[in-house]
């Protein structure tokens, strides 16, 4: 479980003028996808970097759970707190010289992982991600869907219980979006998924609960229908251009 309760933060950009975000309080769960949507800018990486552990709360907590349970605060517990957390950036960079074999071996050592759990851990993952038919190739060599399955892999290849994907269909094709939901919706049955997108077709085929993040704020959460019916607007994306006045692109 993923748990920030009043969270905010505060800090310098361009020419030394403040940018705040927060108050935020949001919990996902395991079980089902939560979405964090809203325009670009509004305060979508900040919340992500904070529950990764990369930044940390000027003011609020932020809690990630493990799988039995035990909650951990991400400014604390760091090092435990990034061991409970796959992320998966929008932006993956991913070495193109190295077959996906041996990448995806070099992350499980860099978590530790060796001998017979390591060949446990990679043919979980491996056929989780779809990824047989192409570990003898280099990186550089795949589609970006491919790319996508191999920088999910990498966040799965330690089992943590938490899943945290930023924009994790931009740039695919129709059909490699398609796989990826598929995957996203598995792995989403075991794990606390938290998507942070600003388009509406994957919010409405993915999540079921939404939070919509406005000016560094929650201005809106809830399920896809209830936040539809309290706008009073035709769809889940009438609704996100009433309550952020902004176009979502």
């Amino acid at each position: 479980m993923i748990e920030l309760s009043n969270f905010s933060k505060k800090y310098l950009s361009g020419k030394n003028a403040e940018t705040s975000v927060g108050p935020v309080s949001l919990k996902a769960e395991a079980g089902s996808v939560t979405g964090l949507i809203g325009p670009n800018g509004a305060g979508k990486t900040t919340v992500i970097k904070a529950i990764c552990a990369i930044h940390y709360a000027t003011n609020g907590t932020v809690k990630i759970s493990s799988a039995d349970d035990v909650f951990y605060d991400a400014a604390e517990n760091t090092a435990q707190v990034r061991s409970l957390v796959g992320y998966v950036p929008e932006l993956s960079v991913l070495p193109a010289q190295l077959t996906v074999a041996e990448f995806l071996d070099s992350c499980a050592e860099i978590h530790n992982i060796s001998g017979r759990q390591k060949q446990e851990a990679l043919v979980r993952i491996i056929e989780s991600c779809s990824l047989q038919k192409v570990m003898r190739k280099k990186i550089g060599e795949l589609s970006k869907g491919f790319c996508q399955r191999v920088s999910f892999a990498r966040a799965l290849i330690h089992n943590p219980p938490n899943i945290i994907l930023d924009e994790p269909v931009n740039g695919l094709d129709p059909a490699q979006i398609i796989q990826l939901r598929a995957l996203i919706k598995e792995t989403a049955k075991t794990k606390t998924v938290l998507i942070s997108t600003h388009l509406m077709q994957e919010v409405e085929a993915l999540c079921s609960r939404i939070y919509i993040i406005s000016r560094g704020k929650i201005a809106a959460c809830g399920t896809e229908s209830s936040i539809v019916k309290e706008c009073a607007a035709k769809n889940m994306e009438d609704a996100f251009l009433k309550i952020t006045g902004e176009s979502g692109e």
